[in-house]
C-alpha cells in the first residue's frame, strides 16, 4: 500500500506567514504611533525621521552576521530567541519618555530581527521545491502586506482607546506568546516526525535542499572564512539584486514609517479615518506579492525561462511602483489613495526578489547571501526615512514623493540590466 502524501510544508508556511505579520507589526507600530508620540514628546519632523531610521540601523548592520547565525544556528532555537527579545523591546516602548530612549530601543529592535528574513529563505528553501518556491516567498512576504492592511485600522483603534503606549504593550505581548508557539511547533523538514517519506522527495526531486543542516549532532560546524564573505560581493549579478533591493525597500519604508504621518499631517484627514484609508495601499501590496509568486510559478511550470518568469513581475513592478509621484499633482484624496494604491501594488509584485537569492546564492553561502541582500536592503531604511524627514521640513511633502520615485526607477534599471542570467554561481571557495 503506498503511503500518502503529507503536505506538512504548508503547515511550515503558514508558521512564516504568522512570523512576519508579527516582525512587520513590531517595525510598523511606530508609524501608527508617530503622530499622537511626536506631539506628546515634542518632536520635530528630522527627529521622527532619527527614530524611524534607528531600526535599520543595526537591522542593516547586523543582516550579514545574522545571515552567518541563520547558516550555523538550529531554527528552532534561533528563531524564539530572537522573537521574544524584539518583542520585549517593543514592549518597553510603552514607558519610553525621551528621543534617545526610544531610538535605543528602536535599534534593538534591529538587532534582534535582523536575522529574521535569511532565516525565513533558508526554511522556504528547505521546505519547498523550486517551482513552488515563489509562491511559497509570495504567500510569506505576503504577511507583511496583508497583516498591516488588516492591523492598520486596528492598531489606530487600539491607540484611540489605549493610547499609544499601549498599542506598543499589545504589540510586544503578542510577539512573545508566538515565540513559544514557535518553538513548541517547528521542525526542520527530516526532523519532522509527522511528515511522509513521498513529501520529503516531493520536496528534494524539485530541488528543496532538505538536507541543509544549520547544527547537526555529531558533525563538525563549518567555520565561517572570509573568503565566503568574499564570495557574496564578487558578482556583478548579485550586486544586481543587492542594488534592487535597496530601492524595493525604499517604497516600503515609505510605507512602513511615514505614510500615516503624510495623510494625517500633509493631507489633513482624520487620524481614523487615515487608519482604514491606510489600508488599501497595503490591501494592493498583498494582491501585488500573491499575484506575482503564483503567476512566476506557474511561468515556471510552463517552461518560460527564470528570465521571464521570476524576472518579469519584478521589472513590471519596479515600474509601477513609480506611480507614487503622481500623487504630487492631485488635491483629491481619493486619488492620491489610488496612485499610492498603484504604487504599492508594484511594489508587492516586486517583493518575491528573495526567489533570486534562492536560486542563484552559493548553496554553502545561501544564509550570508541572504544577508548581504537584505544589508544592501536594508540600508534603505536607514537613509529614507531620515531624507524624507529633511525633504519634508518646509512643510511641502512633494519632494519626498519625487525621491522614492526615482529611486524606484533605479530598480526597475538594475532588474532590467544589470542581473544577467539567473542561474546557481558556483563558489570557488
Amino acid at each position: 500500500m503506498l503511503e500518502k502524501s503529507t503536505k506538512k510544508r504548508y503547515n511550515i508556511l503558514a508558521m512564516v506567514f504568522f512570523t512576519v505579520v508579527i516582525n512587520y507589526l513590531d517595525r510598523s507600530n511606530i508609524s501608527v504611533a508617530a503622530f499622537a508620540l511626536s506631539d506628546e514628546l515634542e518632536l520635530s519632523t528630522v527627529q521622527m525621521g532619527y527614530i524611524f531610521s534607528a531600526f535599520a540601523w543595526t537591522y542593516a548592520i547586523l543582516q550579514i552576521p545574522g545571515g552567518i547565525m541563520a547558516d550555523k544556528i538550529k531554527t528552532r532555537f534561533l528563531y524564539p530567541i530572537l522573537m521574544a527579545f524584539w518583542s520585549i523591546a517593543t514592549l518597553i516602548q510603552g514607558v519610553a519618555n525621551s528621543f534617545l530612549l526610544l531610538i535605543g530601543l528602536r535599534a534593538s529592535i534591529g538587532i534582534f530581527e535582523a536575522p529574521s528574513y535569511p532565516i525565513n529563505n533558508l526554511i522556504v528553501t528547505r521546505w519547498f521545491p523550486d517551482n513552488e518556491r515563489a509562491s511559497a516567498i509570495a504567500v510569506y512576504t505576503s504577511g507583511q502586506y496583508l497583516g498591516l492592511a488588516f492591523l492598520t485600522p486596528v492598531l489606530t483603534w487600539i491607540q484611540s482607546q489605549m493610547g499609544w503606549r499601549g498599542l506598543f504593550i499589545v504589540s510586544g505581548i503578542i510577539g512573545l506568546v508566538w515565540a513559544l508557539v514557535w518553538y513548541i511547533f517547528y521542525r526542520d523538514p527530516k526532523e519532522h516526525k509527522s511528515i511522509s517519506q513521498n513529501e520529503l522527495k516531493h520536496i528534494a526531486d524539485g530541488g528543496g535542499l532538505i538536507d541543509l543542516k544549520s547544527n547537526v549532532k555529531g558533525k563538525p560546524k563549518e567555520k565561517f572564512e572570509m573568503s565566503d564573505l568574499i564570495q557574496v560581493f564578487k558578482y556583478r549579478k548579485l550586486w544586481g539584486i543587492y542594488i534592487g533591493q535597496f530601492c524595493l525597500g525604499a517604497t516600503a519604508i515609505f510605507f512602513l514609517t511615514w505614510f500615516p504621518t503624510y495623510l494625517v499631517k500633509y493631507r489633513g484627514l482624520d487620524f481614523l479615518q487615515s487608519g482604514f484609508l491606510a489600508s488599501i495601499p497595503f490591501l494592493a501590496a498583498f494582491v501585488g506579492i500573491l499575484l506575482s509568486g503564483f503567476s512566476s510559478d506557474y511561468l515556471v511550470k510552463k517552461g518560460y525561462s527564470n528570465e521571464i518568469a521570476r524576472k518579469g513581475p519584478i521589472v513590471i513592478g519596479m515600474l509601477l511602483s513609480t506611480a507614487i509621484i503622481g500623487a504630487n499633482y492631485t488635491d483629491d484624496n481619493t486619488l492620491v489613495i489610488l496612485f499610492l494604491a498603484i504604487a504599492f501594488f508594484g511594489n508587492g509584485l516586486a517583493s518575491i526578489a528573495w526567489v533570486f537569492v534562492s536560486l542563484m546564492a552559493p548553496k554553502n553561502l545561501i544564509g550570508l547571501t541572504g544577508g548581504a541582500f537584505n544589508f544592501i536592503g536594508g540600508l534603505s531604511a536607514v537613509v529614507v526615512p531620515v531624507v524624507i524627514g529633511y525633504l519634508v521640513e518646509d512643510g511641502d511633502f512633494k519632494p519626498a514623493l519625487f525621491f522614492i520615485g526615482g529611486v524606484a526607477f533605479l530598480g526597475f534599471f538594475c532588474y532590467t540590466f544589470v542581473i544577467g542570467k539567473v542561474e546557481r554561481i558556483v563558489s570557488k571557495s
